[in-house]
């Protein structure tokens, strides 16, 4: 059944609606974790008394227990005495449903046509009963090709509508703003590096994605991302639909600024933007940076096998050519071919990185450099003491020689009792082993820990 023929001339309306768009400033806070606060400044034409208003462009996943209404132009003048959020989107079920024991008529195929008095619109069949004789007829959703209704039934709407009953003490025109919280917005940085030859400096840059799914556009709006995890009460359901995206050019000058805010930063755009409804917008979080960085080998034989990680590190302060609070988000290296194409070499997720903190990017495993632990032996030395005895084989097949950062992560109560390296502790339940491994060479590692379970 294909969808219906409907008079929009013949619309009714629950509402009396008295918005009158002279003006409107929309402002989106958004966070990272599927939430947003909207704010919507409007002007209105009011009358002197009772008031019926409503907003139909807004989100449909609107929080109804958020929303807030107020005057600003005369807060002491106009008071909410009923608020609403009306959600009963018309489809055609619906619109089948409200008609049960009225007349509709529809198309067939061939040309043909019926009508009469709906009695059921349920599964497959349509059931009517006709005006002229009284008979019973069904007909299959599969013949009927358009359905026509005289009106649009009361109390089904086209779009999601926010709706106060308001009481004015003065007519005429009034500033108000409404806010609400909703979901289906989120955003989250992206961030690119792409490392020279010598793997010694690296160019970042950086961008905020916004997915907008709440079911509206927010059109030349102001826009702040907060950065931090924000606790909420309760999740609010997300829907998702296929988007579009939207890039902006990566700037040469800061499009955002950053400031702390309680325990979170935020990040204002410096000028209007539209956030529209199914789509991805991207826009440049700051401008590309050249990076001092280094590059490391770590091998957690506990944990990877044979596997040992290559990380790139490098420092969040001035110095280095950043300096600013680092969103979480996903990172994503890049390397120069002979002939000057992109190569990804790895990416990363970073989590929320302070100003002045050390950045550890993993881009993937070391291809010709790789570990073996053994343990060697392992005895009681007591009636809640024992000893272990491991051994870390270091192999390197590449050109030159690499510094590998051994991870050995030994758990509580314990003490290295005899070594072949020194080894750091850069916390209580790991011992750190920084061994240069040359080319084409082998590096054993052997070492005691004693542990005590009192």
């Amino acid at each position: 059944m294909s969808l219906i023929k409907l008079s929009l001339a013949a619309f009714v309306t629950i509402f009396s609606i008295t918005l009158s768009a002279q003006e409107k400033q929309v402002a989106v806070t958004i966070y990272n974790d599927n939430l947003a606060l909207v704010k919507d400044v409007r002007t209105l034409d009011l009358k002197s008394g009772l008031n019926q208003v409503a907003f139909r462009d807004i989100s449909a996943l609107i929080d109804p227990t958020s929303v807030y209404f107020v005057s600003k132009s005369s807060p002491d003048k106009v008071k909410v005495l009923e608020q609403n959020f009306v959600y009963d989107l018309v489809n055609s079920n619906k619109l089948l449903q409200k008609y049960i024991d009225q007349r509709i008529s529809f198309e067939l195929e061939k040309g043909q046509s019926a009508s009469g008095i709906l009695l059921s619109a349920s599964g497959a069949d349509i059931i009517i009963k006709d005006e002229a004789s009284n008979a019973i007829r069904l007909f299959k959703n599969s013949v009927i090709k358009n359905i026509s209704f005289p009106e649009l039934p009361e109390g089904l709407i086209t779009k999601p509508t926010l709706a106060w009953k308001l009481n004015s003490k003065n007519a005429g025109s009034n500033q108000v703003e409404i806010g609400y919280l909703t979901g289906g917005i989120s955003w989250h940085a992206e961030y690119v590096g792409v490392i020279d030859e010598q793997d010694k400096l690296m160019e970042v840059g950086a961008w905020v994605s916004i997915e907008n799914n709440s079911g509206t556009s927010y059109e030349n709006a102001g826009l702040k991302l907060v950065a931090g995890d924000v606790n909420k009460a309760r999740e609010i359901r997300r829907r998702y639909k296929g988007a579009q995206v939207e890039s902006l050019a990566m700037a040469d000058a800061p499009q955002f600024q950053e400031k702390a805010f309680f325990e979170y930063h935020v990040y204002t755009l410096q000028k209007k933007t539209t956030v529209a409804n199914a789509q991805i917008k991207q826009i440049s979080l700051f401008a590309p940076a050249d990076v001092k960085v280094e590059k490391n080998y770590y091998y957690d034989g506990s944990r990877n096998g044979s596997k040992v990680n290559v990380k790139l590190e490098f420092a969040n302060d001035k110095k280095s050519g950043l300096g600013i609070p680092l969103p979480k988000g996903k990172f994503r290296v890049y390397k120069r071919d002979s002939d000057d194409s992109l190569i990804l070499i790895g990416e990363d997720f970073l989590d929320h990185t302070p100003e002045n903190q050390e950045v550890r990017v993993t881009v993937g495993n070391a291809f010709d450099v790789t570990g073996e632990r053994t343990q060697k032996n392992r005895q009681s030395t007591g009636k809640y003491e024992w000893e272990a005895t491991w051994e870390i084989k270091l192999k390197n097949q590449k050109k030159e020689a690499v510094k590998v950062i051994v991870q050995e992560r030994l758990g509580v109560n314990w003490k290295i009792i005899s070594k072949t390296h020194d080894f750091k502790k850069p916390n209580a339940n790991t011992a750190e082993f920084t061994i240069t491994v040359p080319s084409g060479g082998e590096v054993v590692v052997e070492y005691t820990v004693k542990y005590k379970n009192r």
